[in-house]
């Protein structure tokens, strides 16, 4: 099955009002779907042999959504549920799969509030599974089971997904009492769910550009993060404790936590004895006091650019200076920066986030100052309170460098030029990722619709419905491989044309620090 559609008539529309055919294996599944269809949408059962789905499906290029009813396997997927096929097998060993799926699941998410929906693979069998049989494919990791889907998804080359609405669950098989009223509530969330299904396969496009930042994804402060705790957990077997999110990234924090990784808040949490990673972003010195006096073996993966900025407020604090620190309250950066501060009580660190900040501090000698940033600054933002600083206390004390690191540069920058040419931009990153979220504002600034997202499955495809060119990049602590599902989807819904300006060539590369041998256990 190919995943492209062939270009269609009138090259350089979006398909908002494009047929979609909605294929349903039963009738009572079809005459379902058809309450909720509007006028483009075709619904035709196909029943479950591939002679009579071959006959009745379109040969159009139009988007195809195999929909109905299944059963769901894992304890996890329980009656009512949805599940978004993200790859169908079948019994013959053939494997369908479906790029486009991840926004078909944001598109039910947005439409099904309040129902659970699932994205993973399905598994196709020519019979009713039940119990041991049933328990063996879940343990396999398959989400649902039908008997159809992997017959239908191998007759179409066009844009295709299937969702399913689950009946029977491994609390109860098929044949239970619970089955009639089950598969009633099911034919509802059918009819309901075709609204997203629309929505979906008005996101297609007969010939879309997809534009590539460049630099994008990580930097070198945050491969050398993920590097401290893999050589961690290889020198010490895990677990290996990790005080915060090594790097804000759901994504890297999940990988590493099924590797053996444990994350904590606090110090507080980690057991006597044991190795202890420091995130990336810096900690206040009364943590290195804390690991220190209960001789924690610590392994330092504090980017040496966020070191830099914690250096530069000692030395400003140690010629008598008050030090304004730009930055973001609550973001671990900035809360370790501010524990450099030798007496909270009387406090020589100030945070700003705004010009108008600035005009309310109240330091001691305001002819002695100096100010520092966040390295994840916006480059412009900043420069508003730099400017406030500069009229406020005019012989202030500068960074001797920008302390608003390469990558956040080169990342800016390159997504503001791709911004300007786009009709919306979809930057990959997480919500507490302080970078990512600036690259969205960068690009919004610079006239483009822009949305974070963390990976494909939450690109609404509302947001690509009449969009001919979509802007993409990634914060410098998400993978590249969450990048390319993005450019995949968008690839699954019709043909795309890739394009990566050149950018900033990045070539710093950071040393790792060496593994400390762990505390000898008192006899």
């Amino acid at each position: 099955m190919s995943t492209v559609a062939n270009a269609r008539p009138g090259a350089g529309e979006a398909l908002r009002s494009a047929p979609v055919t909605v294929a349903a294996a039963l009738g009572i599944e079809a005459r379902a779907l058809r309450r909720g269809a509007g006028l483009e949408t075709s619904v035709v059962t196909v029943g479950m042999r591939a002679a009579r789905a071959a006959r009745v499906l379109p040969r159009d290029g139009a988007p195809v959504v195999l929909a109905g009813v299944a059963g769901g396997l894992p304890s996890q997927v329980r009656a009512g549920d949805v599940v978004v096929s993200s790859e169908i097998h079948g019994p013959d060993g053939a494997v369908v799969h479906s790029p486009a799926a991840p926004l078909l699941a944001a598109a039910l998410r947005r439409v099904l509030p309040g129902t659970r929906v699932h994205l993973g693979p399905t598994v196709t069998t020519d019979r009713v599974v039940h119990g041991k049989r049933r328990r063996a494919l879940a343990a396999e990791g398959y989400l649902s089971v039908d008997m159809e889907g992997s017959v239908l998804g191998t007759l179409t080359d066009s844009p295709f997904a299937a969702v399913r609405v689950v009946v029977d669950d491994a609390s109860a098989g098929l044949v239970h009492p619970a089955t009639p009223g089950r598969g009633r509530a099911a034919l509802k969330t059918l009819a309901k769910l075709v609204a997203a299904i629309e929505s979906w396969a008005a996101a297609a496009h007969p010939s879309r550009r997809v534009v590539l930042a460049s630099p994008r994804s990580f930097c070198a402060g945050v491969e050398r993060a993920i590097e401290i705790v893999e050589q961690a957990l290889e020198t010490y077997g895990p677990p290996v404790y990790v005080r915060r999110q090594i790097v804000h990234n759901t994504f890297v924090v999940a990988d590493l936590e099924r590797r053996g990784a444990i994350f904590v808040e606090e110090l507080s949490e980690v057991p006597d004895g044991v190795p202890v990673v420091l995130s990336a972003h810096g900690v206040a010195p009364s943590v290195r006091l804390e690991a220190e006096a209960r001789a924690l073996a610590v392994v330092d993966a504090t980017c040496p650019l966020v070191a830099k900025v914690h250096s530069e407020a000692r030395r400003a604090l140690r010629d008598g200076n008050s030090v304004v620190f730009i930055g973001h309250p609550n973001h671990d950066e900035s809360e370790g920066l501010m524990g450099e501060d030798p007496d909270p009580r009387s406090p020589r660190i100030h945070l700003v986030e705004s010009p108008e900040e600035v005009k309310a501090l109240e330091v001691p000698d305001p002819d002695r100052v100096a100010y520092l940033m966040q390295t994840t600054l916006a480059e412009d933002e900043a420069e508003h309170v730099v400017k406030a600083l500069r009229e406020t206390f005019p012989g202030i004390g500068e960074p001797p460098s920008s302390d608003i690191c390469y990558a956040t540069t080169n990342r800016q920058r390159a997504i503001r030029d791709v911004a300007a040419g786009a009709d919306v931009v979809l930057v990959v990153g997480s919500a507490n990722s302080s970078n990512s979220l600036r690259l969205v504002e960068v690009a919004e600034r610079a006239g483009a619709a822009a949305h974070l997202v963390d990976g494909a499955d939450q690109v609404d495809p509302a947001w690509l419905a009449g969009a001919g060119t979509v802007g993409l990049t990634a914060g410098a602590s998400a993978p590249p491989a969450l990048v390319e599902e993005v450019v995949a989807a968008l690839a699954a819904l019709g043909p795309i044309r890739r394009e990566e300006p050149a950018g900033t060539e990045e070539t710093y590369r950071f040393t790792l620090p060496a593994m400390p041998a762990l505390p000898t256990k008192k006899a």
